[in-house]
């Protein structure tokens, strides 16, 4: 049987087209998940104003039409207050769903109706920098919407946009040089930002030293051979370390996604060239700009996005805008997605306008930033460590899992020492990941690590917890000869509220691929893991009798896999014991 919030959007679409005329039928019927039945229509609210009529009577017209009988309990369709029509499912109707739900691929959830290419920039550290708390936020949410778009049919394109160009790296390869001709030419992936650090205090304080640097910014822009090869030792290092740091965190995102400043920068004098051709780029003071209309400085004057700064050189504005046209051109992206904090706001909508302004930003394509707060400490401050510093991100993970070995051990120490190591790199990652990804995400959040690490509560813990309970239930069927499926009998309130859980899986999944807000999709897990804590309690699994057992194990088995999908497309990994 098809999902049935498929077939009651069908009824009441017909529904619609008989009572008030054709052009009201794919009217949104406003279906929605009611706590005072299994399902609440609210079209009549809506229609009632462009109708002219109490939503009452249009409620009651539209039912005229209705007839629900084989989907819907007796007394089971009526109007509510001003004009809610609430309907409550047959339990044959719910367990029919559950059984489609568990035969299919992706958990019968469909493709999207409209397909893109859904390009994604996120992570976007700096080379030649340790990642640190900060790049924390991008990394995730980045990864769980590139992983939730291609489940629901999207082709995904992950870009990894990295600083590796610029004035810096002046400084950084005279100091490599320095060290080079002292005899200690080592570049560690994992000290880049002591490295960073020290060419910082010699460019401030060793004379000479700045002079250098500069000069070696001429020579790298002018595409001094030598001077590449000493830039690619950077670029090569701290790409091996970002790789080690993405694959500790999950995060799906490898060399082949990484398209840095540098690749780009052979493509900003063509910009350049099209905005002034355009007549949309004009010289300002020395600075070639384009001043999109609606920006304005602190006293109301024009705000320019610069393209090509008084020096000749060119600034983020000018790469930016080339990283556009490029995932659009080039990659074929209909979707552009920007995972960067907040701050970043009006600089991003400036590059679209101006990319609109260009023509390289028009129907069906366009670009969304994907804004997030700031991960604070307990002092409500950006979080940093003791010293003042930020959080070295592999330390922070390093600090998770360790907190999460002794979590697992107190819970339980009987699991094989090589499982405990296993299970608390789960856990440790996963509650650093879930707390981060339950947060809505443009708000700033609290890290608490005692709240992180639980397994109470909307955590990630719980919900490792819950799909390990479950598995440990089907393991117990198993060795006493039960089966893990059979045919699906809804009859206890909550197995009822159990299956409406079950069946919201794909709205989930379609409110975050439209939001892009991960944490819609963890309320969900949540609010299923507890459904399945509740029916757990009421409605006994292994001592039931048969025909009810087998029933209650298939949803066992549904609720497990739900929860397993729901983690994995999170980028948390669902262990098989706790």
């Amino acid at each position: 049987m098809p999902h049935p919030e498929l077939l009651l959007r069908t009824r009441l679409a017909s529904g619609l087209g008989r009572a008030f005329g054709a052009e009201y039928r794919d009217t949104d019927p406003l279906l929605r998940r009611s706590e005072r039945a299994h399902y609440q229509v609210n079209v009549a609210m809506s229609l009632g104003k462009a109708l002219r009529r109490p939503p009452r009577e249009v409620a009651q017209a539209l039912l005229a039409e209705l007839d629900l009988s084989d989907l819907c309990v007796a007394g089971g369709v009526e109007i509510a207050g001003p004009g809610f029509i609430n309907l409550t499912l047959r339990d044959e109707v719910l367990a029919a769903a559950l059984a489609e739900l568990l035969a299919a691929p992706n958990l019968g959830v469909p493709q999207a109706d409209v397909l893109d290419v859904c390009v994604v920039d996120y992570g976007s550290p700096n080379i030649a920098k340790e990642m640190h708390v900060g790049h924390l936020r991008s990394s995730i949410i980045g990864d769980t919407l590139c992983r939730v778009l291609a489940f629901r049919g999207h082709r995904v394109v992950r870009q990894n946009h990295i600083g590796d160009w610029g004035t810096p790296f002046g400084m950084l390869i005279e100091h490599l040089v320095d060290l080079q001709q002292e005899g200690a030419a080592s570049l560690d992936p994992s000290q880049l930002g002591d490295f960073y650090r020290a060419a910082r205090v010699k460019f401030d304080t060793v004379p000479g030293f700045a002079d250098r640097a500069r000069a070696r910014v001429v020579s790298l822009q002018a595409g001094d051979a030598a001077t590449l090869v000493l830039w690619q030792q950077f670029v090569d290092s701290s790409k091996r370390y970002m790789a080690a740091v993405f694959e500790r965190l999950g995060v799906q995102l490898v060399d082949a996604d990484v398209r840095g400043e540098s690749f780009f920068n052979p493509k900003l004098p063509e910009i350049a060239a099209d905005l002034q051709a355009s007549g949309l780029a004009v010289v300002d003071d020395g600075a070639l700009c384009v001043f999109p209309p609606g920006f304005s400085g602190r006293e109301g004057e024009p705000l320019p996005l610069i393209v090509r700064k008084k020096d000749g050189g060119y600034g983020y504005g000018a790469t930016d805008l080339a990283a556009l046209r490029f995932r659009h051109e080039e990659l074929g992206g209909t979707r552009l997605l920007y995972v960067v904090g907040s701050p970043q706001q009006q600089h991003l909508t400036m590059v679209f306008e101006v990319a609109k302004m260009a023509g390289w930003l028009a129907a069906p394509v366009r670009a969304e930033h994907v804004a997030f707060g700031s991960v604070l400490g307990d002092d409500r401050k950006m979080l940093k460590s003791r010293s003042g510093e930020n959080i070295k991100l592999i330390e922070l993970l390093d600090e998770a899992v360790e907190r999460a070995a002794a979590a697992v051990l107190e819970r339980n120490p009987e699991l094989p020492e090589e499982e405990q190591r296993t299970v608390a790199r789960q856990v440790g990652i996963g509650a650093v990941k879930y707390a981060d990804l339950s947060s809505d995400r443009i708000k700033d959040y609290v890290f608490d690590w005692k709240r992180m690490v639980a397994f109470e509560g909307n955590t990630g813990g719980y919900l490792q917890y819950a799909h390990a309970r479950i598995q440990s239930i089907i393991r117990k069927a198993a060795s006493d000869g039960g089966t893990s499926a059979g045919t699906l009998l809804i009859a206890a309130p909550a197995e009822r509220a159990l299956a409406l859980e079950l069946l919201a899986f794909g709205r989930a999944l379609s409110e975050v691929e439209a939001s892009l807000e991960p944490h819609k999709l963890c309320g969900y897990l949540y609010s299923l893991a507890s459904s399945f804590s509740t029916f757990f309690q009421e409605c006994p699994v292994l001592k039931s009798e048969p025909a009810e057992r087998a029933s209650r194990l298939a949803l066992c088995a549904l609720t497990a896999r739900t929860l397993a999908t729901g983690l994995e497309l999170l980028g948390i990994e669902a262990p098989q014991r706790m």
